[in-house]
């Protein structure tokens, strides 16, 4: 079973701050609640071809695996992928100007994939976990930057 999960946020900042601040993945334990670490794989700034490694908990599992970035058009959309662990993956993130004055950012979070092996097993039940997740660190992200 394919899993697809797209949430929204509108952020009270700028979509340039919004989309740099995102799209860095050492920001990413600060803003994602399941993300204890994450380690660049090349040097940064992001781009096509950059590699960064995450570590993080879910469903009381302890996942590591490393996104490349496939595509990335600065201030407008990010898209990673990952074939590790047993749920091979696909994040896009795009940022949009949003309001009368274009001073907000409406932010999407979007992950999809096909869950493997014991994933495969609960694929339902993962999405509706990732659903949440997703939900809240979109909240922590406005919080942060909205401060």
């Amino acid at each position: 079973m394919k899993i697809d999960v797209l949430t929204e946020t509108v952020i009270a900042a700028p979509c340039e701050r919004v989309a740099a601040y995102a799209a860095d993945p050492s920001h990413a334990p600060q803003w994602y609640a399941n993300i204890t670490s994450a380690d660049w794989r090349t040097p940064p700034p992001v781009g096509v071809g950059s590699r960064a490694a995450f570590v993080a908990r879910f469903l009381g599992r302890t996942l590591a695996y490393t996104y490349e970035v496939t595509a990335y058009e600065p201030g407008r959309r990010m898209v990673m992928r990952t074939q590790e662990g047993p749920f091979p993956m696909e994040t896009t993130y795009t940022w949009e100007p949003y309001g009368d004055a274009a001073d907000h950012t409406r932010m999407t979070l979007r992950n999809r994939g096909e869950p493997s092996g014991f994933a495969s097993l609960g694929a339902t039940v993962m999405a509706a976990a990732m659903r949440r997740a997703q939900q809240k660190d979109l909240a922590a992200l406005k919080a942060l930057l909205e401060g």
